[in-house]
């Protein structure tokens, strides 16, 4: 397998002589198979760059798949700049997941809209085929694609691509799910040590990767100021992939305030902590024109993933929100109503208790400090009931330490959201639980 850099930057592109050594062009990295299969993951700026080789270098007519991790300019905004797209015979497919809102093929039509660009996407002379993907394991072209739902205010899809032999993994954009890895006690680098399910499942969907492309956009100095904003640090990446036993690691979605400089600083600290750990994995900071060649690595662990069939995360369903906060209530009724979901809302874990006999929801959102009886209370009583022992519950909490971690997941939570959270952070986190617990 053969992997090329076209485009390593984040959020918005950044050209000019302070990022000339590892690029000002927005996410694009190439693929190609051992029978020559073309994958491309993102189509950034960086994509202009790749058409351009591809009409120059490649063989004709150009075919080729696009995963697209999800639909922020930054990843999508190089896609009508793709020369291949304008010669008649090159064909494409396009996936990424879908918007609430939107299809994907309305997305990439509407930033090429007259207003925006010249050249309407229905008049594109290539075929563009457009697919949205769920959770879930899917062949495309014969290579083998695993794709599970990362940690982002918008839907998106973290990809492990199995071929040849050899596994890639894309992972950007992705944040923390807790800012404390490891459980007190714990010993770090093991998969098992790591605090938080969603950080431990993440890690896991590295296991033994031959090659890990994460999003490292920023320093743990930096980080506590942009929570909630979608994005890893380098120590947070490095630290998962050596207790995934990852071979190498790249580093990519580089601030756009990050220069030559800063970047190199973050590569040798990032090293600097892997040799802390003992171990062997190869750490390096992605840069425009970087090629890897990946070859067979001999025996790993085998991977698994269960997830849900595409389509589940969207599925409507009757949502209780209990929170003794009227604000967290609305917040979180608009957040979901969006997705077409019916919520009832309650105001304390007695009412939730009640209204869960009534109505049945099929989904509840959790507050743990609420008057009459708390939010473990009204787990515990869930979990002790067979009829709602698997009902899926997302808690809230305005505490993100190790204690309220594990106290919510040793009482049967699904899943942990710490509060003040955005409305597309809650949705997200909501379609994620929902893929994980509807083959369980």
């Amino acid at each position: 397998m053969r992997v090329r850099f076209w485009g390593t930057r984040g959020s918005i592109a950044t050209p000019g002589a302070h990022t000339t050594r590892f690029g000002g062009n927005t996410s694009c990295v190439e693929l190609r198979t051992a029978a020559n299969d073309l994958f491309i993951l993102d189509s950034g700026t960086g994509i202009r760059l790749l058409g351009m080789d591809l009409l120059a270098n490649g063989p004709t007519p150009v075919r080729g798949h696009v995963l697209i991790g999800h639909t922020h300019w930054d990843h999508i905004q190089g896609f009508p700049f793709f020369m291949p797209m304008f010669a008649p015979g090159n064909e494409f497919d396009v996936y990424a997941p879908r918007d609430s809102q939107r299809s994907l093929h309305e997305v990439l039509a509407g930033q090429m809209e007259f207003t925006y660009f010249p050249v309407e996407l229905a008049q594109i002379p290539a075929k563009i085929t457009c697919h949205e993907l769920g959770p879930g394991v899917h062949d495309i072209a014969g290579v083998r694609i695993f794709a599970q739902y990362l940690h982002h205010p918008a839907l998106t899809l973290g990809y492990r691509i199995e071929a040849d032999g050899v596994t890639l993994v894309y992972l950007t954009d992705h944040e923390p799910y807790s800012e404390q890895i490891w459980q007190s006690g714990g010993a770090p680098g093991r998969l098992e040590s790591i605090l938080h399910e969603g950080d431990r499942r993440h890690a896991e969907f590295m296991l033994d990767a031959d090659l890990v492309i994460h999003d490292a956009q920023y320093t743990p100095e930096e980080y506590p100021t942009r929570r909630r904003w979608g994005h890893s640090t380098f120590d947070y990446v490095v630290e998962l992939a050596v207790a995934a036993g990852v071979r190498r690691l790249a580093l990519t979605h580089h601030d756009p305030n990050h220069d030559d400089q800063a970047v190199e600083e973050i590569e040798r600290r990032a090293r600097a902590l892997a040799a802390k750990r003992g171990a062997a994995t190869e750490v390096f900071c992605a840069y425009e024109g970087c090629v890897v060649q990946i070859a067979p690595s001999g025996a790993r662990r085998p991977f698994t993933l269960d997830h849900a069939p595409i389509g589940v995360a969207t599925h409507r369903l009757r949502v209780l929100v209990a929170d003794d906060d009227p604000d967290v209530r609305r917040l979180a009724s608009r957040a979901l109503t969006r997705d077409g979901h019916t919520v009832i809302e309650a105001a304390d874990g007695r009412e939730a208790l009640q209204l869960i006999e009534q109505v049945h929801p099929e989904f509840v959102i959790l507050d743990l400090d609420m008057p009459e009886i708390d939010g473990f209370q009204v787990l515990r009583t869930l979990r002790a009931r067979p009829e709602t022992t698997q009902l899926p519950v997302l808690v809230l909490t305005v505490l993100d330490d190790e204690a309220s971690t594990r106290s919510g997941f040793d009482v049967g939570a699904t899943d942990y959201l710490s509060k003040p959270f955005s409305l597309p952070q809650l949705a997200a986190r909501v379609r994620a639980c929902l893929a994980r617990v509807a083959v369980r």
